[in-house]
């Protein structure tokens, strides 16, 4: 096979980068197209390989403020001359699955999810950009309107979906119709070493954005002035929910991984309020066999296992992103943690490691490529 990889964009190493680095893991003579390429030194999970790059790569200002050329990323991805590969792997989160394929090529997408701010999110976005009213607003729905219509149609060059989660299953079955098979992102478990002996500390870790809800974590235990919080991370709400804090509430700001790492091993237990199309800190925090209180919808129902819903639980959930729900379910863990056994949350994180991701993975694109060549060996006999 000849492969293709074609990501939205490299300037960090996060999340997404990480199913890249899995992926040139097992196929690690596949070419990678991008829209920019800005990583500088910190090339060594793409193999420092080099990146075809798109027309967004030179346009001004593109280094800090590429994403400001959505409106022209549709158009640049699909400039990418890709006739010469057998696959196409795209790993999307806006527009890398739009690129070009033709028939006798298979492609498969990874999908994060479908541009969130231009489908079921766009109203939420429009709001934290402050872009709800005004002439500003108007011109940016209308473009959040074109991107949709492009999305949906450029769902049919897609042979086969991946999702990284059942909850992100169901969005691309709503938006484009179209069934996926779910393969669940790598997480490094490896380097989160498992501890049974817990402190009497809660933890949370995040990076300070409106949709993470670190505030009503801290208003919760605010309330709860008997309990110990600690909070790691760092962002635009860092000053507001800092000026939140109450005396048991300690507010670390960001902090190197062993920092994190430390704290996730000896906390009672990880609280996480986001809505998550995956959520990769509560199985972080599992593989530290520390159980987590999540907020019940979205990604967390597939990545914790809920007290009284599963065998072997590993935290509990609430169910509104509220102060109060949150301060309920702080409650309810204090009456039946002891049966949330630290060995099953270790068990339960393995399952999403690196190690099954390359191995899921890898099985589901050859059962399709081999699929497609039976038949074509058929057809000429």
């Amino acid at each position: 096979m000849k492969i293709a990889l074609v990501h939205e964009w490299y300037d960090t190493y996060a999340g997404s980068e990480k199913v890249i680095e899995e992926i040139l893991n097992i196929f690690p003579e596949a070419d990678l197209f991008s829209l920019v390429d800005f990583l500088g030194d910190n090339r060594g999970f793409i193999k420092n390989k080099s990146v075809n790059t798109s027309f967004i790569q030179k346009l001004p200002f593109a280094k800090k403020r590429f994403r400001n050329y959505l409106a022209l990323m549709p158009l640049a991805i699909e400039q990418f001359d890709l006739s010469s590969y057998d696959v196409i792997i795209s790993s999307s989160h806006a527009v890398a699955k739009g690129v070009i394929t033709g028939p006798d090529q298979l492609h498969f997408s990874y999908v994060h999810s479908p541009i969130r701010y231009a489908w079921d999110l766009q109203h939420q976005y429009l709001k934290e950009s402050e872009l709800d009213k005004g002439f500003k607003s108007v011109i940016v729905r209308y473009m959040l309107h074109k991107i949709r219509n492009w999305d949906y149609r450029t769902s049919n060059g897609v042979n086969h979906f991946i999702s990284n989660s059942n909850f992100i299953g169901n969005r691309i079955w709503k938006v484009y119709r179209r069934e996926s098979k779910t393969i669940y992102p790598p997480v490094d478990v490896s380097s989160f070493d498992y501890r049974s002996e817990k402190e009497d500390f809660y933890l949370t870790a995040s990076r300070m954005v409106p949709y993470k809800k670190i505030d009503i974590i801290v208003e919760a235990f605010r309330k709860m002035p008997d309990k110990k919080l600690v909070v790691i991370g760092t962002g635009s709400e860092f000053e507001k929910i800092k000026s939140k804090a109450s005396d048991n509430v300690k507010i670390m700001g960001y902090q190197p991984f062993e920092v994190l790492r430390d704290h996730m091993q000896r906390a009672k237990a990880f609280v996480f309020a986001a809505e998550e199309d995956f959520g990769i800190t509560p199985v972080e925090a599992q593989a530290c066999g520390t159980p987590v209180i999540a907020f019940g919808k979205g990604g967390s129902k597939e990545t914790v296992r809920g007290y009284g819903n599963s065998e072997n639980p590993t935290g509990l959930f609430f169910y509104q992103q509220t102060a109060e729900s949150i301060e309920m379910a702080v409650k309810d863990f204090e009456d039946i943690n002891s049966q949330l056994l630290p060995s099953n949350c270790r068990k339960h994180a393995e399952s999403f490691s690196a190690e099954n991701f390359r191995s899921e993975f890898r099985s589901f694109i050859f059962e399709k490529y081999n699929e497609v060549n039976e038949k074509v060996v058929l057809n000429q006999k």
